[in-house]
């Protein structure tokens, strides 16, 4: 299978949402960070903090950033690695694993659910922002300034 068969494969599996709910070993965890080679720093609901690894069929085609939910499966090898990433959540994921009360009761406070549409758009910090105060010319027409 050439490189991009295999992207596209990948892709589609992870765009493409099964709504399958997690089996009973599988639990759904918050990235906090990367650790670099293919590892995450994850928290539980219940606050435990510990590595995971991402399997060899999303590395390079997938990216998952800090506050990102992923469904987690445990491995019985693992020290300080104790689970491997088995699904990246979306939106729609978490709306339907919250319909279905699968979503942990804990992360449903975080602020990413008030998130907008807008909140998702690129914003770029190299241009400063100019906003423009609308009281100030208010001001000028009511200090009697005849012009």
């Amino acid at each position: 299978m050439s490189k991009v068969t295999k992207r596209k494969h990948v892709m589609n599996e992870a765009l493409w949402d099964d709504y399958e709910l997690p089996k009973e070993n599988q639990s759904v965890v918050k990235v906090l960070k990367s650790k670099g080679n293919n590892l995450h720093e994850v928290c539980t609901s219940t606050g435990e903090e510990y590595l995971v690894s991402m399997p060899t069929k999303f590395r390079k085609n997938i990216w998952v950033k800090r506050g990102d939910y992923i469904l987690v499966e445990p491995i019985a090898e693992g020290d300080k690695v104790k689970a491997e990433i088995v699904k990246i959540m979306n939106k729609d994921s978490i709306k339907y694993y919250k319909e279905n009360n699968v979503w942990p009761k804990q992360f449903e406070d975080d602020k990413e659910d008030i998130k907008n549409d807008d909140d998702e758009l690129f914003v770029n910090t190299n241009r400063k922002v100019i906003t423009y105060d609308s009281e100030s010319s208010d001001s000028d027409s009511e200090s009697g300034i005849d012009t």
